[in-house]
């Protein structure tokens, strides 16, 4: 049986959940996840996971922050005047917004807090800090 290495181009199917068991992400009933192992497209730790699986294998497997979306950034939440921000927006709490970088690419940032005043922004991912689940079976490898 093959089973998953670096460079094998792979379909699975998924189910993300948080600690308290909150389904954040699932493939099933829709199409499965195709990547490339080793080619950096997903979070690390469920790349890792599978290596060594083959064709029709299911596992459970939990990936700390680190090797998910990293540590929550404290600097990456802050506090701008609401003079700031385009005039005919109208920001609310869990509204994300798409941001250009000096760089070139996007970013998405979630306004966590609006006061009178104030808007308070977070650019970190939505599950930066937070340990997670996944159910992976592997549909095929190529």
């Amino acid at each position: 049986m093959t089973k998953a290495k670096n460079g094998d181009t792979v379909q699975v199917h998924y189910t993300g959940r948080l600690d308290d068991g909150e389904v954040f992400d699932t493939s099933v009933d829709g199409d499965p996840l195709e990547f490339t192992v080793g080619g950096g497209q997903i979070i690390p730790g469920f790349e890792q996971a599978i290596i060594g699986m083959g064709t029709g294998e299911s596992k459970t497997v939990e990936i700390p922050a680190d090797e998910a979306y990293g540590p929550h950034i404290e600097g990456l939440v802050v506090v701008l005047d609401r003079k700031e921000l385009p005039p005919k927006l109208e920001p609310e709490v869990g509204q994300e917004l798409q941001i250009d970088q000096p760089e070139g690419g996007t970013s998405v940032i979630t306004i966590v807090e609006v006061t009178e005043t104030n808007v308070t922004i977070d650019a970190n991912h939505p599950l930066a800090g937070k340990d997670l689940t996944f159910d992976i079976e592997v549909v095929s490898i190529a």
